[in-house]
């Protein structure tokens, strides 16, 4: 069996075009007077050792946060998982054997993530994904920096989708409660944000 796994650093990941909020950084609009990113942080970075952000374009915008800010390694923005990917090198960068990741638009992320997913991953060799409801939450996922040329072959090959690829390689469900809001709920266009801050007030 593999060594223990020990709580691996994170990375947000907040690559993608968000083309339903009409593109920009979803990331730097506001949520209950703070950006997005913001509560993203809050939730995580008391849960792993280090912190980064997977984003592309100037990381300039993102000063204020204190992150180092990763770039996907891939060009024309093949999706999440060169997010994954980005992560996975940095990681390894700094001699990590697993790295999690989440989305950067997640601003009820649960408290015992790390603990879950870890526990999860203890036996499928260290890959694992979280679940609520039935529902696969595939970019919430802790990844064995091993998987890295992998992963790489496979986005190369045409593989786009994180839940299918992670689950072709073995990955483990990690379960969590359902709850209100829902702790892995996306916010996707403005109608999202208008609802989130109606939860807002204690839960963000």
């Amino acid at each position: 069996m593999q060594q223990p796994i020990e709580a691996p650093p994170g990375v947000i990941l907040a690559g993608g075009l968000s083309r339903r909020m009409g593109g920009g950084d979803k990331g730097l609009v506001p949520l209950a007077g703070r950006p997005l990113l913001a509560h993203v942080i809050d939730r995580l970075a008391p849960q792993v050792p280090a912190l980064a952000l997977n984003a592309n374009g100037d990381p300039a915008r993102f000063a204020g946060f204190g992150l180092e800010v990763i770039p996907d390694t891939l060009p024309d923005h093949p999706g999440p998982l060169a997010g994954v990917l980005a992560a996975i090198g940095w990681a390894r960068a700094h001699g990590a054997p697993w790295v999690l990741t989440v989305p950067g638009d997640t601003p009820w992320l649960p408290g015992d993530l790390v603990p879950r997913l870890i526990m999860a991953a203890e036996d499928s060799d260290g890959l694992a994904l979280a679940e609520s409801g039935g529902r696969l939450h595939p970019v919430c996922g802790l990844w064995p920096v091993a998987l890295a040329d992998r992963l790489a072959a496979d986005i190369a090959a045409g593989a786009r989708r994180v839940g299918d690829w992670a689950m072709s390689q073995g990955a483990a469900r990690a379960p969590f409660p359902s709850g209100e809001p829902d702790p892995f709920a996306n916010l996707n266009t403005p109608e999202d944000f208008a609802r989130a801050e109606t939860l807002s007030g204690g839960a963000a």
